[in-house]
């Protein structure tokens, strides 16, 4: 799909009072990187981030957030489109979208972590980390194990 044809079907826009929590909780608990997360952890990342909603009509398709300073860093977050809305386009509009917002603008990083997705963000100029002995992380991958959900 061209840009215009994604345009008039979908839409993108950052108004969180659109998001669909039961949407985004589901895939999010089903997804690699946050298997069992709690709905009410899923409510504090949208609160505490700036997010982007995919819609089909009214109908959410996608969601993407943006952990940011506004100044000087972004962290790319839960992106996801649903599996049955993938192969047309949507994912790569939606970091084209991300990456021109205005309040993104003049950041000096950004950073992301995906398994599967690194020929989608290469094209928007992300990189392996250039000097990942600067990095480190406290990981703590089973955090979800025995949430509630």
């Amino acid at each position: 799909m061209t840009n215009s044809e994604l345009q008039n079907r979908f839409s993108i826009n950052t108004d969180k009072s659109k998001l669909d929590l039961d949407v985004i909780h589901n895939f999010l608990r089903n997804s690699y990187w946050a298997k069992n997360i709690p709905l009410s952890v899923v409510q504090k990342c949208i609160d505490n981030s700036f997010c982007f909603g995919v819609y089909e009509g009214d109908k959410q398709v996608g969601f993407a957030r943006v952990i940011t300073d506004y100044a000087s860093f972004a962290y790319f977050s839960d992106v996801f489109i649903l599996e049955e809305y993938r192969g047309f386009g949507l994912g790569k509009w939606l970091i084209e979208t991300i990456m021109a917002e205005a309040e993104l603008q003049g950041l000096r990083r950004w950073l992301l972590a995906t398994k599967d997705a690194h020929w989608l963000y290469g094209q928007f100029g992300f990189e392996e980390l250039k000097t990942p002995e600067w990095f480190m992380e406290i990981f703590r991958g089973d955090v979800y194990k025995d949430a509630n959900r």
